[in-house]
């Protein structure tokens, strides 16, 4: 009885200990589904987020790839501008040293026109002397009449005067009748002393060297007709440059090639006045002096010659 007992007790500890292991294996299996399960999940997971970590790094690699062709841009926009800094830098200093070129050939004009204005007023004042030549002549024949008759005659009426235009002028009244061309005493004994005055004017040299002509000019006012007046005014230019010449023979045998005789009719009057006092005053014998061309372009070749020098010495 005892025996059964103890096979008893044996094969129920037996019976006890195989629900008991299963039981542990079906434990350790779930845990393990459960630690598969949660390494399935957890790739899942993992690969999802590295799914999402190569798109971020492709985008990533896209940014910086635009970035990099965006750096590139603009460092060629960089090389371009400093391309064009340094060609505005060339021009610049080329403009720096056109302008020190133009302010050194200014300069130089400077200098010519100060020479060449120096060389015009020396040129104007010789074409000044040769001009006031012709009026200091007529000047001293003036003074040299008046010496010898007196500024005015018994009348009041100045004998001889200089114009405007530095002619000298012998009232009508003087020497005339009224539409006449015969010559008057007190007209003849003023032509007398024209004539000496005339004389010692033309004796000297330097004078006679500028002189190219006297030109006694008959003028007359605007009544009648200018063919009449014409023929009047040549006939009292004739009669005067006649008279001259018969009252001082010593002036006729040296200086006569000088003296002409011009008649400008009513064209050329002093005054438009339609007064008496204004027709009397147009007609006249008028005395000009022509000076030599030749003399006047002298002075303008030496300024031209010396000019030419001087341009081409800089040349």
């Amino acid at each position: 009885m005892k025996l059964r007992r103890r096979n008893y007790k044996k094969n129920e500890e037996i019976e006890n200990f195989w629900p008991s292991f299963t039981d542990m294996i079906s434990t350790i299996a779930l845990i393990l589904f459960f630690l598969m399960l949660l390494a399935y999940i957890q790739n899942i997971i993992t690969g999802k987020n590295l799914e999402f970590a190569k798109k971020q790094i492709i985008d990533t690699q896209k940014k910086l790839e635009e970035s990099n062709a965006e750096i590139s841009r603009a460092e060629k926009k960089l090389r371009l501008l400093k391309d064009k800094i340094d060609e505005a830098k060339a021009e610049v200093k080329r403009g720096e040293i056109a302008l020190k070129l133009s302010e050194e050939q200014i300069e130089k004009q400077r200098e010519i026109i100060a020479e060449s204005n120096r060389e015009l007023g020396e040129l104007r004042t010789k074409l000044q002397g040769i001009a006031v030549l012709r009026l200091e002549v007529l000047q001293k024949v003036k003074g040299s009449v008046e010496k010898e008759l007196g500024k005015t005659n018994e009348r009041g009426e100045e004998l001889v005067l200089i114009s405007d235009n530095g002619n000298i002028i012998i009232n009508e009244n003087l020497v005339f009748d009224f539409g006449s061309y015969q010559l008057k005493p007190e007209g003849k004994k003023l032509l007398n002393q024209l004539a000496q005055a005339f004389e010692r004017v033309l004796d000297d040299k330097s004078i006679r060297a500028n002189i190219d002509a006297i030109n006694i000019q008959g003028h007359t006012d605007h009544i009648g007709s200018s063919q009449n007046n014409r023929d009047l005014s040549a006939k009292r230019a004739t009669a005067v440059v006649n008279y001259l010449m018969s009252s001082n023979k010593d002036l006729e045998n040296k200086y006569g090639k000088y003296f002409a005789a011009s008649a400008y009719s009513e064209f050329r009057p002093i005054t438009n006045g339609e007064s008496e006092g204004d027709r009397a005053k147009n007609r006249r014998i008028e005395i000009s002096i022509t000076l030599k061309d030749s003399n006047v372009q002298k002075v303008i070749n030496d300024y031209l010659d010396e000019s030419l020098d001087i341009f081409n010495q800089e040349n």
